[in-house]
């Protein structure tokens, strides 16, 4: 079975195996899908624009005319050279054309993306089966990889940041791979003039403080701590300037999680503060009464509750066509005034 460990994505961007005929990338984080998607064609096509190797074909268009890719699949480049073909939303009902067209043979290299799938997807279950396929999972960053991500992408701009600057981006980044590269991307450039390439806390919290990522958080920790008013002038903040419903509820979760993690731990015999201090990214120092506080409001079942609420609404926004703000606009909403008991 091949589906891929830590070590295997990281290879598979950088060079993938040459053995390997499709690559199935899925999960809820799209900017690391669309991040690794990029990564593994271009081994394939350095321009990912060129109209005679590289072919983009929506999971509608299978849908309508399931032979097309098996036909794309076993086409020749005009131009020489191995070709690209990219499936975008694909699904479990996609799986038996997908086995087809890799069964009739080609050199093409198919690259599938898809949402979040589970453990029972017939997808995930194909691709993990096979030897020439590979399944990659792609998950927001959190704990270790988040930290790894962060020294690794400033140090590369031989920026060295302070212990505390790092802290502090880990724990209001990580909601989405692009979010996450922007935000850093922000505090380079903001760097760049610099002689001194240290990174203190002071630059991460004006150079992020007000960007999407600290407004992200904010809205989370309104919802965790009840305070509806806030809350609602943050969400109109968020929608004012553009800001994806599907990313607030995705920070949203993160805290959740991070909160269900610290309950569990306390579960086992530990204080609240003791069983924070397991948590990976640490909470910054300077924010945690107020996550200490939202853990004694949240136990252990409502906590759980709200992430499936959360995830549930994630769902809808995608698939239902009802409107995604007002749907995450009501849910968390609703979570901040459970809070106080209405």
């Amino acid at each position: 079975m091949v589906k891929a460990n830590r070590g295997q994505s990281l290879e598979a961007t950088r060079a993938l195996p040459a053995h390997y005929r499709a690559v199935l990338l899925y999960g809820p984080d799209e900017g690391l899908i669309r991040e690794r998607t990029e990564a593994i064609g271009k081994q394939v096509v350095a321009d990912l624009t060129d109209p005679f190797r590289v072919v983009r074909l929506g999971g509608d268009q299978l849908k309508a005319t399931p032979s097309l890719l098996a036909d794309e699949l076993a086409a020749f480049s005009m131009t020489g050279g191995r070709r690209l073909v990219r499936l975008d939303g694909a699904s479990d009902s996609m799986a038996p054309s997908i086995a087809e067209a890799l069964s009739a043979g080609g050199d093409s290299l198919l690259l599938v993306t898809a949402d979040g799938l589970g453990a029972g997807s017939k997808l995930r279950k194909m691709f993990e089966a096979e030897k020439h396929l590979l399944a990659i999972a792609c998950y927001a960053d959190e704990g270790r990889d988040l930290l790894d991500l962060v020294h690794r992408t400033l140090e590369e701009a031989k920026i060295r940041p302070a212990p505390d600057a790092v802290t502090w981006l880990a724990s209001h980044l990580g909601s989405d791979r692009m979010i996450t590269r922007n935000e850093l991307d922000k505090l380079i450039l903001y760097k760049g003039a610099d002689e001194d390439r240290t990174l203190s806390l002071a630059d991460a919290r004006a150079c992020v403080g007000d960007g999407a990522a600290m407004t992200l958080s904010q809205i989370a920790e309104a919802v965790t701590g009840g305070e509806v008013g806030r809350l609602d002038r943050l969400i109109e903040k968020a929608y004012i300037t553009g800001e994806n419903p599907i990313a607030i509820l995705r920070v949203l979760q993160s805290r959740l999680t991070r909160l269900h993690l610290v309950r569990g731990h306390m579960a086992q015999g530990l204080d609240a503060a003791q069983a924070a201090s397991k948590l990976a990214p640490p909470v910054f120092f300077k924010e945690r009464d107020g996550f200490l506080r939202d853990v004694r409001r949240w136990p252990e079942n409502r906590l759980k509750a709200a992430l499936d609420l959360a995830l549930e609404t994630e769902l809808m926004c995608k698939s239902t066509g009802q409107p995604a703000q007002t749907l995450t606009a009501r849910l968390c909403l609703r979570l901040a005034a459970s809070v106080q008991g209405r």
